[in-house]
This record gives structure tokens, sequence and C-alpha cells, in this order.
């Protein structure tokens, strides 16, 4: 039977081997693995395959940045810079986001599907007991699907709006509008110091619109290194964004149905502007998934063990991979995680071992101290493990050694004028990096191999022989292993 038969079936009961909820890229990476391993698999959506990250945030986000970061790039240089004058098409700039989101249609993706023999049914699929999804069709009908070894919830996030006056009738931004916009709004107010928060104001403010952003605490990014935060604060308020920090938002209106929004302050100041966007946290996205069907609570994170299996739910049938766990809330992690519980779950369903696997691919041990992370902000930051703070208050005898990324030569040929800084924290009784982050012009591309340096727990003396090469960014890891001697 084809996709298209699947999916407009009306009242029909299926068996596979394993049924996952969910098609972002953790569900895709789940399907893919259990498939490839011999086991029947369907893989139930209720929107677009492909998922968030494909169409509401990393993808449609990343498109719209990358054009200002290659202007910046190029009037941080003299010669380039003199070529580089004028604005952002804004028109062209959200063009090429439609592109890359292939215009929210999913055909390349359910294409993807079929050639590794995954079967597609799309509605909303809900637990209905052990082994047990009924799919509400968008026809309103109803499908049935058993597994025999395990389903997999994959369900990701969404965003999470406050609890304000006003707040539902002024219909608000959240990160869906703030990457899929069409039209380019005069004036944004943006609520929030994380993530989100900062690459749209930094998207909105490149093509023209005049960006504030409201933050409730002392500063943006507050979970990284100090210095990470005021460098990209910096950054905002040199391309124009009126940052507040220490206010929060009371109440908002909007006037008529498409007038603008005014937000009260917790100063007892109101702002106005086009649009509101809240950049204020997610939550899981499980709350009618029929988890009280199998002993859980709808609604909140699902505890897993390291191989992705949810825990106290009996037989061991019920995984969950991705942001549903709350363990990494980044698509990186969550096609990682889909890629161990893959493998568990084909490894369970033959009577294998787990702990007999090559390398640990039943175990997301990256989950705990070697998450990376980017922002992809002017500048960037970009880190991995954890931060010197976090590492003292777990009680760890650390060293922390800081460069400034400028100093090194690669950097000031990079740019003019390079601005940046590097910090690595050392557990001294390991005898390895347990965090790196850099912040500064194109330091993205500097995290990998930081990742491989605290995840692989490379003793510091063999770091000392990964020679880094000459003129380039990555110097500065040289720099920051004579600081470390040298201290």
């Amino acid at each position: 039977m084809t996709t298209a038969a699947r999916t407009s079936a009306d009242s029909s009961t299926d068996t596979y081997d394993v049924i996952v909820i969910g098609a972002g890229p953790t569900g895709e990476n789940v399907a893919d693995r259990t498939q490839a391993a011999g086991l029947s698999t369907v893989i139930v959506e209720a929107e677009l395959v492909g998922g968030e990250c494909s169409y509401w945030a990393c993808i449609p986000s990343k498109a719209l940045l990358r054009p200002q970061a290659a202007l910046g790039a190029a009037r941080a240089v003299p010669g380039a810079r003199e070529a580089a004058g004028g604005k952002l098409d804004a028109a062209t700039v959200l063009a090429r986001r439609d592109w890359a989101t292939g215009g929210w249609k999913d055909d390349g993706q359910v294409g993807w599907l079929d050639s590794v023999g995954v079967d597609l049914v799309r509605g909303v699929g809900r637990l209905d007991g052990p082994r047990r999804v009924v799919v509400r069709t968008p026809e309103g009908g109803e499908r049935v699907l058993t597994a025999r070894h395990a389903v997999a919830v994959c369900t990701g996030t969404r965003a999470l709006l406050p609890d304000l006056p006003g707040v539902a009738e002024v219909r608000p931004w959240t990160s869906r509008e703030a990457t899929s916009a069409h039209e380019v709004p005069g004036s944004l107010l943006v609520v929030g110091g994380g993530v989100v928060a900062v690459e749209m104001a930094t998207a909105w403010q490149s093509l023209g619109t005049q960006v504030t952003v409201l933050v409730r605490g002392s500063g943006v990014l507050p979970r990284w290194e100090p210095f990470a935060g005021e460098l990209v604060a910096e950054g905002l308020r040199g391309a124009g964004v009126d940052l507040r920090t220490g206010v929060s938002v009371t109440a908002v209106r909007r006037e008529g149905d498409s007038g603008p929004v005014t937000a009260t302050l917790s100063d007892g100041s109101e702002l106005t502007a086009d649009e509101i966007l809240f950049a204020t946290g997610r939550v899981p996205h499980n709350e009618d998934l029929g988890l009280d069907t199998v002993g859980l609570a709808g609604g909140a994170w699902l505890e897993v063990d390291d191989s992705c299996q949810v825990r106290n739910v009996d037989g061991g049938w019920l995984y969950c991979a991705g942001d549903t766990n709350h363990r990494a809330l980044l698509t990186h992690q969550g096609k990682y995680q889909a890629r161990i519980a893959g493998a568990a779950i084909a490894a369970r369903a033959k009577g294998e071992p787990l702990d007999t696997a090559p390398w640990g691919a039943h175990a997301a041990t990256a989950d705990h101290e070697a998450v990376p992370q980017v922002v992809f902000s002017e500048p960037e930051a970009a880190a991995v493990g954890v931060t010197a703070e976090e590492a003292e208050r777990a009680g760890r005898r650390i060293k922390v050694v800081d460069y400034e990324i400028g100093n090194v030569s690669g950097a000031y040929l990079h740019a003019e004028n390079y601005r940046g800084h590097a910090r690595a924290v050392v557990d001294l009784d390991r005898n390895h990096l347990i965090g790196v982050t850099f912040v500064g012009p194109g330091v993205a591309e500097l995290l990998h191999s930081a990742t491989i340096a605290v995840a692989a727990q490379v003793p510091m003396e063999r770091l000392w022989h990964a020679v880094p090469s000459f003129p380039t960014i990555s110097e500065v890891w040289l720099r920051l292993l004579e600081a470390y001697r040298d201290q």
C-alpha cells in the first residue's frame, strides 16, 4: 500500500515493529535506524515531515541570519569593506529563507521516508495503552497502530507564553512567527534573553526593523560564561538594538485587529511596537499524547535512561528522544539521541546485550557533559561542556584559562579590530577539559575541536601536540594551552 493510501485510510489497524510519534529530525533518525536494522517502522506526523527545526527553527533562522553575517564579515576587512556598501535586500533574504524551508512543503522529506522504506501516517497520534497508538487523521477518521517492540515519542517542544493579561488577544509572535514572517515589521519588541531572543533580534534588526529587547535578568545568555553575554550584548547594541535589562512585561494590548502592540513594563512605563515576540521558554509538546493511559503525566518532561528508554513504564517498550526528555534541547542532540534509541530498540528486539555494542552506541553519554551549542549572533558564541561556575558549584577542582582571540594572527587577518574571547575550564583531578567557550566572529567552526577534546577527555599534555594551522583563528588553542601551562 502506498504512503498516500496509508495516510487516507479511515479505520484500519496495522502492526509494526516500531511506531515513532513525531517526524522531526529526531523522529526521522529513530525511524531510519530501526528500519535499517530490519524492523518495520511507521512514523506519525501531525504537521510537516521535517518538524520544527526544518520549518520554524534552525533552518529558517540561520537563513535569516546568514546574509548579515556575510555582509558584516566583508565590512570588517579593508578592501572588501569598500565594496560592501548598502543594506540587505530584505525581500531577497526572505525569499531565500522560503527556499531553505521548501516553501513549508515537505515533499522532499516524504520522498526520503519512502526511499528508506518507512511508512508515514499523517494525523495526531495518541497513546492508547501499551504499544498502541490511535491516530486521528486529517479526514476525521481513526487509524489504530500497534507496535510489536517499541513506541518512540519524538514530539519536541512548543513555545511557552507567559500568563499575562491580554497575551492571547494580541496574537504575539513566538519563534514560529519570528522565523516565518513574510513582511518586515517597522518595530519589534523581543521579550527574553536566551538564544531565540538574541538570534531573532539580530536577524530582524539586520532587515531594517527597530528592535527592543526586554530582559528580566541582568543580561542576555544567562546560562553561559558571563563574558559571552557581555560581548553578545555589546554586539546587539552596536547593531542598533535597544537592549534593556532588569525589566519585565506585566501586560500587553493591541489596537484593533492589526494595530500596534503596547507592552506595560514592570517599572510602570509602556512601549509600543508593530509586533511583540515572546521568547520565554519551551514546554514539552505532549500534553495530549495519552501518557495517562500508560501511567505517566501529560504535559510533563519524560524521564529516560541513557538508552532513551522511558523510566517507570512496565515492559520497557516506550522510548523518548529529543527535546521532550529535557536532556538537551538542541536539534543535534536530539538526532544523537535518536541514533542511540534506534540502536537500543533494535538490539533489544533481537535479544542482543547493550553493553557489548561498539562505540558505546546504546548510551547517550554526550548529553551529560559534552553538549555543544552555537548562538549565531554578532559576534557568534559557541560553547561545549560546563561553565566555570557550574564546575565550582559541583565541587570540582578546576583551573580557568582565558585568552583574547583578537591577539592571534588568524583573528586580526580575519577582521580588522577583531573582538573575541576564549575560555577553557580544566578539571585538575581528571586532567582534561570539561568546558570551552568561544565568542567572536567565525568561532562556530572552532567548536567541534573543543567538543572532541571534552567528549574524548583528551589529557592536557596530549592536546599540546595537536598543532593548530597558522595563520588561523584556531591558533587560540595554542595560546590557551600556554596560559594553562604558565599559570
